[in-house]
């Protein structure tokens, strides 16, 4: 996938699709200036080739009731391949664990969990995080306010660095 090169249409579809993921094939297709047909074939093009891996509601967790959203740095006691992996089953397996990320320095893993309550989140770190095999330290991070929640990449970058090296 990453040596796949992508042309300024695939791009543009891209970025839409990003910032609207729900827009129709037609308004996608007068968006980036082509047809419907050869749009929607461009689009099962990138979702067959791994650019786009879904489609994603953007869900209010505050407004259903996740009040409290904890950055988790996690230290483990070894690091060889199979206690890492073992670690990231195990984390797409808490439901409170929405994302988890692999680092390079003196944590090895950061979290980003969600719960409704302190105690529920609490519950959870000493329940299951802090007693999990192969885990030595957690240091957390409770989130007092959220500043920018952007998903996806910025295109912008993307289009001004390939028009400087084209």
């Amino acid at each position: 996938m990453p040596g796949t090169r992508l042309d300024p249409i695939d791009r543009k579809i891209l970025a839409e699709l990003q910032a609207d993921g729900r827009m129709t094939n037609v308004e996608l297709a007068r968006r980036v200036g082509i047809s419907a047909p050869p749009c929607l074939r461009r689009v099962r093009t990138l979702e067959d080739q791994g650019y786009i891996r879904g489609y994603h509601a953007d869900i209010d967790a505050r407004g259903l009731g996740f009040e409290v959203q904890v950055f988790a740095m996690v230290g483990l006691v070894s690091q060889a391949e199979g206690d890492l992996s073992a670690f990231e089953n195990r984390c797409r397996a808490w439901p409170l664990v929405r994302e988890c990320h692999m680092l390079n320095g003196e944590v090895d893993f950061i979290l980003k969990c969600v719960a409704p309550d302190l105690s529920s989140f609490q519950s959870f770190l000493t329940g299951e995080l802090l007693t999990a095999p192969n885990v030595a330290s957690v240091k957390t991070s409770l989130v007092i306010r959220g500043a920018k929640d952007d998903p996806g990449v910025p295109f912008e970058v993307l289009e001004a660095r390939l028009s400087k090296s084209a």
